[in-house]
């Protein structure tokens, strides 16, 4: 770690900030941003060509693009100095910007440069982007897991070495090598921090020509470890030190170098934070508490991964040689590991470490902890490629935000959980584990019921799930999941998901063996619900309901479950959804079903009859001619249609929610059967009367008053279909004009 106790979160991982910076961007920045400037060019720019925001503004733009993976050439263009004011200059993992794009930033003075894993253009092909004036009062420059390759050694260093006012310097995780650290000793005379971590270098002494101005040194990792704490405890200035593994091998771990260092107690006096983290159990407790003891203006200790981060010096607050001023980051204490969380958050190893044992913890905690889901969100977003660090993070989100907890925490942060765990479950779709743990934090009724997320992809995600994995437990989930989210997605989006015959079977399945076990249970209910919102106005999931063996099986489901309400009326509900679509309605035509629909019309349950009637209604609405069965006809059945619907109370509360008027329609022609029509009436009617802020809107939008007003003038209409029309209307005319 470089400059270890400075070093923290970014500030805009952090939400509090996020709670200032967001609005502001999207009021001052966003408002103004993009528009291409024309057909032949690619360049971005500003609506407004005078447009203008000052150098704080400017760099939160800037590092917006960045976290939206939206920074390239393209965006570059709007950094203008006619625009535009940058100074401090971040970014990180992209591969989208050229050389030609990243020479923007010659229009600015750069004195700060953050530039982590950029590897689409070598380190002196960064430098050749910056202006003069940059070049020469450039202070701070982070070069870390950037690249040397396809450049000379020697043209690298001219340019780093032309920095001449650097401050501070990283170029960990890169090919530097001995003599590029000579030349950098040598000719870059101010500088006071530098990061040298998983380098080629194998000596340090060229660091003694800093020895009076060092102040920040982080040589993690380095292959030269046993051989350097001479020459570090003669860096008598460093207050920043990393000594850190984070790549660790046995042959580092077998060295003794920490404690070579810790003791001698005397050494480095004006150390501010000390990081020795991945050490294990090298690091012998006493020694460090007394070489702690010894330096008095320490106020950063990294221990993470060693046993002596357990010692009662870090953890006991009664303990007489307890330092309430010293930060600790470690594994054996809440607080310890909300500091590695903050303060390690780039490095996978020690966070999954610190996952897992907040795991341990937060199984006993009792109210809401935004603070921890904001750090593990952090984490998660930071590392989305390591299973290790995911499934450590879904793990500990479920016990944060179960049950009653997720009410206290914000749904700007519920709902960024629920983005990285659909990243996760999209990059690790094999991973049972993982896979559990993203539904257990997906099936709560706060997210799928109150939060703003994609919808269809966490559904699609959801229903891979339940394809891959057959486990009691994940099989209830992915249908309850599945069930709320189905009524929620665009019916575009549902016949895409229902229209995939692998999901069909599954589902099918699913209650297919339920009714060879003759098991009413809630897996089965979740299910039956799953189908009928799928199949809800998507004739091709209908379609593959049919052709997977669907009518058959639902038919066996009312036959097993007779006299269960609950299961009646979710099958009624599906079979329903077919009836609509007139291209499937013969399927339908099978006199054992009619047999049980004559049955069902009779049901004291209002919702089971309700779509017992509906279903007739469709089907009796092709004519005679199309009415195949024998065993009841369609005089019969819409006399007892009429009969049903005319015994019907209005229920209490909304039976039935429809996303369109348009399958009704055709019942409600002119030369219509009248029994047909007043079930239509009926159901428009009722849901208008219940919330007619949604249904009124929808009729007179989709223009079936047209359809209901024909009905009231005509003469030939029932005087009860007259009637119901006049009433729909009045609540429309109520509630819209």
């Amino acid at each position: 770690m470089f400059n270890s106790y400075c070093r923290e979160i970014p500030r805009s991982k952090i939400n509090v900030k996020c709670v200032i910076v967001q609005p502001l961007c999207k009021r001052h920045v966003w408002k103004a941003y993009a528009t291409i400037s024309s057909t032949s060019s690619k360049n971005t720019t500003f609506k407004d060509s005078d447009m203008f925001l000052y150098n704080e503004l400017s760099e939160m733009l800037f590092n917006k693009l960045v976290e939206r993976h939206m920074l390239c050439d393209e965006t570059l263009n709007i950094f203008s100095e006619k625009n535009t004011r940058l100074k401090k200059v971040k970014f990180r993992k992209t591969r989208k910007i050229s050389h030609e794009g990243l020479g923007i930033l010659r229009q600015h003075k750069v004195v700060e440069l953050d530039c982590v894993n950029f590897k689409a253009m070598s380190i002196d092909k960064i430098i050749e982007c910056l202006s003069p004036w940059s070049l020469a009062n450039m202070t701070n420059v982070n070069l870390s897991k950037c690249t040397f390759i396809d450049t000379s050694r020697r043209s690298f260093m001219v340019q780093i070495t032309a920095l001449k006012n650097l401050r501070s310097l990283n170029l960990s995780y890169t090919e530097l090598n001995q003599q590029s650290l000579q030349m950098i000793c040598e000719d870059l005379k101010h500088l006071e921090r530098l990061d040298i971590s998983g380098t080629c270098v194998k000596d340090l002494s060229p660091l003694l020509r800093l020895s009076s101005q060092l102040t920040s040194l982080g040589v993690s990792d380095l292959k030269c470890i046993s051989t350097m704490t001479d020459i570090i405890m003669r860096l008598t200035a460093l207050r920043h030190l990393d000594l850190s593994l984070v790549n660790e091998t046995v042959e580092n771990l077998e060295k003794d170098v920490i404690n070579q260092l810790l003791y001698l107690p005397e050494s480095l006096p004006e150390l501010i934070s000390l990081e020795i983290s991945g050490w294990r159990s090298v690091i012998d407790g006493l020694t460090l508490e007394a070489y702690v003891l010894a330096h008095p203006k320490l106020k950063y200790l990294g221990i993470v991964m060693n046993a002596s981060a357990f010692e009662q010096i870090f953890t006991e607050q009664n303990y007489k040689h307890y330092k309430h001023d010293l930060v600790v980051a470690g594994l054996a204490s809440e607080n310890q590991i909300k500091i590695t969380l903050r303060y390690h958050y780039e490095k996978p190893m020690y966070v999954q470490k610190a996952l897992y044992h907040l795991f341990q913890l937060t199984a006993g905690f009792s109210g809401a902890r935004p603070d921890i889901v904001e750090l593990v969100l952090s984490a998660m977003g930071e590392h989305p490629t390591k299973f290790g660090v995911q499934v450590a993070a879904t793990a500990c989100l479920y016990n944060l935000t179960r049950g009653e907890l997720s009410k206290s925490i914000h749904p700007s942060l519920l709902g960024q959980g629920v983005n990285l765990i659909l990243n996760a479950m999209e990059t690790f779709p094999d991973e049972y584990q993982l896979q559990k743990n993203s539904l257990l934090n997906l099936c709560s009724d706060r997210i799928l019921q109150e939060l703003t997320f994609d919808r269809f992809r966490c559904a699609r995600l959801v229903l891979d799930s339940l394809c891959a994995f057959d486990e009691m437990n994940m099989n209830r989930m992915a249908v309850a999941i599945c069930s709320i989210l189905a009524a929620k997605v665009s019916t575009a989006e549902t016949s895409e998901l229902g229209a995939r015959p692998t999901y069909m079977r599954k589902l099918l399945a699913m209650v297919k063996e339920r009714v060879n076990r003759q098991l009413c249970d809630i897996t089965l209910k979740f299910t039956l619900s799953a189908l009928w919102n799928l199949t809800d106005e998507s004739a091709a999931t209908c379609s593959v309901f049919l052709e997977q063996g669907g009518s058959n099986l639902f038919l066996n489901v009312l036959q097993t479950f007779r006299d269960d309400n609950t299961i009646e009326t979710k099958v009624l509900g599906l079979l329903n959804n077919i009836a609509e679509v007139e291209t499937l309605r013969h399927s339908l035509m099978r006199d054992p079903l009619i047999g049980e629909l004559f049955v069902l019309l009779k049901s004291q349950h209002i919702d089971v009859c309700y779509f017992a009637a509906g279903i007739i209604a469709h089907l009796a609405s092709d004519g005679d001619e199309k009415w195949t069965v024998k065993q009841h006809s369609r005089l019969e059945m819409l006399t007892e249609l009429e009969t049903a619907v005319m015994q019907w109370k209005v229920p209490e509360s909304e039976m039935v929610a429809y996303r369109s008027f348009k399958p009704f329609f055709p019942l409600l022609r002119r030369d219509m059967d009248y029994q047909v029509q007043l079930w239509a009436v009926w159901a428009i009617h009722h849901v208008c009367n219940k919330n007619p802020k949604r249904y009124c809107v929808m009729l007179a939008d989709e223009k079936g008053i047209n359809l209901l007003k024909d009905l009231l003038n005509y003469e030939g209409s029932h005087l009860v279909i007259r009637q119901n029309a006049s009433l729909i209307l009045q609540t429309v005319e109520l509630n819209v004009y």
